[in-house]
């Protein structure tokens, strides 16, 4: 079927324009963040920490689902102009997202099939799944603390599709011709965004954790005091990051599973330890085993943040350096 190059040029033009409203929301979030505060402070937040702890080892009961959390430890988007640079922030991503969503849906419809075929259109789905994890999650919480460190990686993904990644609108090659495309490459899109915001969050879990460390020893707060001063406490960020791992587990255990049925349709076979399925099969141990620890006390918290975020770097270093640069069944980047 022949290739509709129109419509290949207006998903073209839609990324550029996700790349544009990204462009405009990650100053809108820099004023935003730079001017938010905390309606907690540090301080306060280490004081309720150590209360906190001091009823647990008194009897008090807390589960692993709802620990004991202040529900009075989200960021201040802050004031005036803040505020509105935080609103005008918002509304730009959500108009990226729609512009990337729009850059999907023509792709797909100038080749009359599902915009996934390759690493350039992965690259656009996957961008456009952490912009769809953001805005969903915002519309129960504000979110606008934690947009800055949101656009700007997909900003980089887009802009690293449109120069290195990017092929020619073009039919899919004959393996990828399949249903489970559907099924098993969308699920991982779903994943891929969600991870990335929960990989967003434990790292700014690092930073508030190192700052309230400090200052529950009594010493200055350091360098990053006036950065953790943006942010949520770090009980709150290790809440909100454990939430959405534990969400998306299940479903990355199907794209895994997905995957191998997939497999057996095409290759006879349902697993082959092929280096994609390998680096997908250890992405699943390191998750799994972020839940494991964060089950357990004594891992919760900086260990078991430093486990989520092993566990997305084994997902990006399957999809930029398995997929460029090692060979196997799996490769269908569309690169030379």
């Amino acid at each position: 079927m022949a290739i509709n190059e129109s419509l290949a040029q207006a998903s073209n033009i839609m990324v550029y324009g996700a790349m544009t409203t990204l462009t405009g929301a990650m100053g809108a979030f820099a004023i935003a963040l730079a001017k938010g505060r905390r309606i907690e402070s540090i301080e306060e937040s280490v004081a309720r920490s150590e209360s906190g702890s001091h009823q647990a080892r008194m009897g008090a009961t807390a589960t692993l689902e709802r620990p004991a959390v202040s529900t009075a430890v989200v960021s201040d988007a802050g004031r005036g102009e803040g505020r509105r640079a935080g609103n005008i922030g918002m509304s730009l991503t959500w108009l990226s997202m729609i512009f990337a969503g729009a850059a999907l849906a023509f792709r797909g419809f100038s080749a009359h099939r599902l915009p996934w075929g390759n690493m350039y259109e992965f690259s656009i789905a996957a961008g456009f799944g952490v912009l769809l994890a953001y805005c969903v999650l915002s519309l129960k919480r504000d979110l606008r603390w934690l947009g800055l460190f949101i656009v700007i990686p997909v900003l980089l993904d887009l802009g690293l599709a449109i120069t290195v990644l990017y092929t020619e609108s073009a039919q899919l090659v004959p393996a990828l011709n399949s249903y489970w495309l559907a099924i098993h490459v969308t699920a991982a899109i779903v994943c891929m965004g969600s991870f990335a915001v929960g990989a967003a969050l434990s790292a700014l879990y690092l930073v508030a954790e190192h700052v309230e460390k400090r200052v529950a020893a009594g010493q200055e707060p350091g360098r990053l005091g006036a950065f953790a001063e943006r942010i949520p406490a770090s009980d709150r960020l290790d809440l909100m990051a454990y939430r959405i791992h534990a969400f998306m587990f299940p479903l990355w255990t199907f794209a895994v599973i997905a995957g191998s049925i997939w497999a057996e349709a095409a290759w006879g076979r349902y697993w082959g330890w092929d280096p994609k399925e390998t680096w997908a099969f250890i992405t699943w141990v390191i998750y799994a085993a972020y839940l494991h620890a964060r089950a357990t006390a004594g891992w919760r918290g900086r260990k078991a943040a430093i486990v989520a975020l092993a566990g997305f770097a084994a997902i990006m270093f399957n999809y930029f350096i398995v997929n460029m640069y090692v060979s196997g069944l799996h490769s269908y980047s569309g690169l030379n």
